[in-house]
């Protein structure tokens, strides 16, 4: 698919795999979510442009690389989203966030926007939006557009499933977008769920339901 980076990193696929069993306990779930969130962070940054700095070592004066540009921007889309923000900011803990608060309606499987809030500069910036699952694709596309009506210009999507329907869907809208994902699984059931997926990750990963 176009624009789809599917992970097949051992470690990614064996800790999705634990996160979809059923049995896994919400401190488990968790904590998977964490971890899982660092090695995408590494895969969705490795393209980041480098600058040669000059820097004194214990042994002499040396050029060495090191990230160009303005910081980075982790964008989750409340709630769930904000497990992947721990092990993300694990490895780059300068980064800026922007919540957005976007649900899904039960009924109408659409997206409804109750909160934003990120950095002003957000034109100058690389935005990272995280989202554990591409289903629809309604609430990751709404996200986009919000941060596009905010001036963000350079964003890429990281999510841990997505669904053939939601990449369809977002991509149709979002084309120069780019999306890393852990998996791309069979369909969408009729409730808007991935299948087989891995249940509600938010209520999964909070203990709720």
């Amino acid at each position: 698919m176009r624009e789809v980076h599917v992970i097949h990193h051992p470690l990614v696929q064996h800790k999705l795999t634990l996160m979809r069993d059923k049995s896994r306990s919400t401190r488990g779930f968790r904590q998977l979510m964490n971890e899982i969130g660092m090695l995408l962070c590494y895969e969705v940054t490795r393209d980041l442009p480098l600058e040669n700095v000059q820097i004194e070592t214990p042994l002499r004066t040396t050029m060495a690389p090191q990230i160009a540009g303005k910081k980075l921007v982790f964008a989750p889309i409340l709630r769930a989203g904000v497990g992947f923000l721990d092990g993300m900011l694990d490895l780059v803990p300068s980064a800026r966030i922007a919540h957005l608060g976007i649900y899904r309606d039960p009924a109408t499987l659409q997206a409804v926007e109750y909160y934003f809030k990120g950095p002003d500069d957000l034109a100058d910036r690389t935005i990272i939006v995280l989202d554990p699952m591409l289903a629809t694709a309604n609430s990751a596309t709404a996200a986009v557009d919000r941060l596009r009506e905010r001036g963000a210009k350079d964003l890429r999507f990281v999510c841990l499933l997505a669904a053939p329907e939601g990449v369809k869907r977002f991509h149709s809208a979002h084309p120069d977008v780019p999306i890393w994902t852990a998996a791309i699984d069979e369909r969408l059931d009729e409730h808007g769920y991935i299948v087989p997926g891995l249940g509600d990750a938010g209520d999964r990963m909070f203990g709720t339901k």
